[in-house]
């Protein structure tokens, strides 16, 4: 009976010397040693240790999977933005030779912008002109205690409206000059940068 009993034991640790040990610490901060890794242990992380205690593999937590995920993930954008800053600065270098080409590319840029400025600010005075006459004739209209016909009304609308647009279209060209402005005026600092220029 006895050698039966200590037979079955030399068996067990015997398969156990060869078992792996797990190394995890709970929620309550208390460390844990297992030959069978626990339930939470991909959520929470642990080591495995060889017989002499050496980790050999180490599993990462959730929340460390996930910091790993956004570290790879900013790496990632990172190197997007620097191999568009490389294209950019390719191109820049491929069409420009010196910085007064640059100011010439800027300056067909705003003069497009300035034209149609101009363009809707002639249209403008000619469509305020006719705003202040069709006021003029329905004030008139009502003075005389008449109705102001459907066809004044919808010409006066429509002029409304012709004003704003061209408003808003003087307005967006200015904006655009803004902008224009601005990037070629980067593209310079640039260009300079890339050539010691």
């Amino acid at each position: 009976m006895a050698f039966s009993v200590l037979a079955v034991a030399l068996l067990l640790s015997a398969g156990a010397a060869h078992a792996q040990m797990y190394r995890w610490v709970d929620g309550n901060g208390r460390v844990h040693y297992s030959d069978t890794p626990p339930v939470t242990y991909q959520k929470s992380g642990g080591a495995e240790l060889s017989k002499q205690g050496n980790v050999i593999r180490r599993t990462q937590s959730e929340a460390e999977r996930r910091a790993e995920a956004e570290r790879q993930a900013e790496q990632k954008r990172i190197q997007a933005e620097q191999n568009k800053q490389a294209q950019l600065d390719r191109a820049l270098t491929q069409t420009y030779t010196s910085e007064a080409e640059i100011d010439l590319a800027r300056d067909r840029a705003l003069e497009h912008h300035r034209l149609a400025i101009r363009g809707a600010e002639i249209r403008g005075k000619a469509v305020e002109s006719n705003l202040a006459e069709l006021k003029a004739r329905i004030a008139n209209i009502e003075k005389a205690g008449r109705p102001v016909s459907p066809n004044l009304k919808e010409q006066l609308d429509q002029a409304t409206r012709e004003s704003l647009d061209l408003k808003r279209t003087i307005l967006n060209n200015e904006e655009a000059m803004v902008l224009v402005g601005g990037k070629y005026a980067a593209d310079k600092v640039r260009f300079r940068e890339l050539t010691g220029k």
